[in-house]
């Protein structure tokens, strides 16, 4: 019998875990490849408690039960989740492992999947729980899934070659790189288990994951520059066997683990920030060597070789005069008021798709209306869906995926009929100039994301505002929309990546933020490269080539609030626009983008 309500759901997962002689469990949003985005099968959190955002967990106990998100979701998590059922509780305050260790008897037996946590996650937890007397216990077979009678497969879509043109080079000089890592530091094999990372090391994707183009897959790369590819064998079709050659060994998804456990006297490098626990706990059986190293496809994958730079301007060019074709539309049918935020949506993934090459969305689109635009990861659904009120600020937050790259824009617009508050401009107006100053900025090779931080912040800072969210994350090519290890956010922040330095070919967003809560949002979001800054300097510095060019909303603008400099670069930057987008555009489109790209 299906279990209807999310109470339903919670009080069968407490008579499993009673079953298996467990006192509680702890579920994140994972799956077995440490993955942001996840598919349909390993949704169980949400399928739990309701909860539809792209990062939280929670933790059940036999008396009571909370959910853990962060900053971004405070508003979301208690509109999706009934809080009769769970607690609220804030990361990086706590987190399930302190909840438990405050909440759960002693003597209690705490279960996690180990294939779903990573290692970090279950150590720290087995030392809280110790000092507790609680003890951490890695399930056989996930107690969720043994309740979740509809639980979708795991997709069988076919994994496919991701062709030398746009790749920029083979799988076998990307192998034998990491061959060449491998024997440099004396180790005979490493993990891969991230899902982009197989993807970027074979050039080979997928369509297992909605929005990112993955298949579900790990490599064992050998120092002598041979692979085992372990993937069901459903998925491998004869022209995947041809691509991935003599040197690729194809072996069935369900050896992974005999495999690790058949390492012994071998010493294979993990890296503990990509793989899950059941990996190190299979190679540990089997009596290898774990080292804990860097993924090294996670590097060269994010510096991007000149044709993945030139597949970014391309598919920017093209995405560009999609979105510009949609914000026309928005700016004549939204003051209507009988547009609502699923049917922005739709549209423009209408508009991506009449360009004949998009193969998929790079994620949900964030189309936020009014309020809904103060939430920076909100998500629209049924319930949610909202119309667009005339005489507001309507955000999407949006991208797609092509062969040659990746995209992600958010634009922030006025919707008819009358003006924007004088609030609104001088908030928007400061968000902009710290996108400026980030885009102009010039710094020293080796240079940090947290370092440039507080240059997107310091307009709003000098304001009394600021905002919640990253500065910048890196972009993949064909590949996730959030790569790291790069990251544009504050120093000793919850976001991994901001003391990676910057280095020339890494891809990042530029999309500094204001959310005034229940009223409206604002974010301005641009792609931009790590480029040689073209100065008179001493030593090597770098600088941004932005990729995105869409027209910026002038109605939010207030000119004097801009320098001269800042002007210059706004014109520049719609001229650029115009350059690029109207040879693709005509008619009223193109009149439209003309009067956009006039000067302010």
């Amino acid at each position: 019998m299906l279990m209807q309500t999310y109470e339903a759901r919670l009080d069968g997962l407490r008579r499993e875990l009673a079953k298996r002689g467990l006192d509680g469990f702890v579920i994140p949003i994972s799956d077995e490849h440490m993955s942001e985005y996840v598919g349909a099968y390993a949704q169980r959190l949400q399928w739990l408690t309701g909860f539809g955002g792209s990062a939280g967990s929670a933790a059940v106990l036999t008396d009571k039960a909370a959910m853990f998100t962060d900053g971004r979701y405070t508003v979301q998590v208690r509109e999706q989740v009934d809080g009769m059922l769970y607690d609220y509780e804030d990361v990086p305050a706590t987190s399930p492992a302190k909840w438990i260790a405050e909440h759960a008897p002693e003597g209690a037996k705490i279960g996690y999947d180990a294939w779903l946590h990573g290692i970090g996650w279950a150590e720290e937890a087995h030392k809280l729980f110790a000092k507790k007397g609680i003890e951490l216990v890695p399930v056989a077979g996930n107690p969720i899934d043994a309740i979740w009678d509809d639980r979708p497969q795991a997709s069988l879509a076919a994994a496919v070659p991701h062709d030398a043109e746009h790749a920029g080079r083979s799988s076998a000089d990307k192998r034998a790189e990491v061959a060449d890592w491998l024997k440099a530091e004396g180790y005979d094999a490493t993990v891969i288990s991230a899902l982009d990372s197989v993807a970027w090391l074979l050039n080979m994707r997928g369509k297992d994951v909605d929005n990112t183009p993955v298949a579900l897959s790990y490599v064992l790369a050998h120092a002598d520059g041979t692979a085992e590819l372990f993937i069901a064998l459903d998925k491998v079709t004869p022209e995947l066997t041809k691509h991935l050659g003599n040197a690729v060994t194809v072996r069935p998804r369900d050896e992974f683990v005999p495999a690790l456990e058949a390492l012994q006297g071998k010493t294979v490098a993990v890296d503990p920030n990509h793989a899950v626990a059941g990996i190190f706990h299979a190679l540990k059986t089997g009596g290898a060597t774990v080292v804990r190293a860097d993924d090294p496809t996670v590097l060269p994958k994010a510096i991007k070789n000149p044709a993945e730079q030139q597949g970014h301007r391309d598919a920017q060019a093209r995405d560009g005069a999609a979105v510009s074709r949609f914000l026309r539309w928005i700016s004549i049918h939204a003051p209507s008021g009988e547009i609502d935020e699923l049917t922005a949506a739709a549209k423009l993934r209408e508009f991506r798709e009449a360009v004949g090459v998009l193969k998929d969305a790079s994620f949900d689109t964030i189309s936020a209306a009014g309020p809904h635009a103060a939430l920076p990861h909100y998500k629209v659904d049924e319930d949610s869906n909202i119309p667009i009120p005339p005489s507001s600020i309507y955000l999407c937050d949006s991208g797609g995926q092509y062969l040659d790259g990746t995209t992600d824009i958010t634009r922030t617009v006025w919707v008819g009929p009358g003006e924007p508050t004088a609030e609104m401009i001088e908030r928007n107006t400061r968000v902009l100039k710290g996108h400026i100053q980030l885009d102009m900025q010039k710094f020293p090779d080796h240079t940090t994301g947290g370092a440039l931080d507080a240059l997107a912040r310091m307009h709003l800072w000098n304001g009394g505002v600021d905002y919640g969210h990253g500065t910048g994350h890196g972009v993949g090519s064909y590949l996730s929309v959030h790569e790291g290890p790069q990251r544009i956010s504050k120093p000793g922040g919850a976001f991994p990546g901001t003391e990676t330095p910057l280095r020339e070919g890494m891809i990042l967003s530029n999309e500094p933020g204001y959310y005034k809560a229940g009223a409206y949002g604002i974010r301005i979001e641009n792609l931009v490269l790590v480029v040689p800054a073209g100065i008179e300097s001493e030593g090597d510095y770098l600088g941004f080539e932005t990729l995105t060019f869409v027209p910026l909303d002038r109605r939010l603008v207030d000119k004097d609030l801009l320098t001269p400099a800042e002007i210059d670069w706004w014109n520049e930057y719609h001229a650029k626009v115009w350059n690029i987008l109207s040879p693709q555009l005509a008619g009223e489109d193109l009149e439209w983008l003309k009067a956009e790209c006039a000067p302010l």
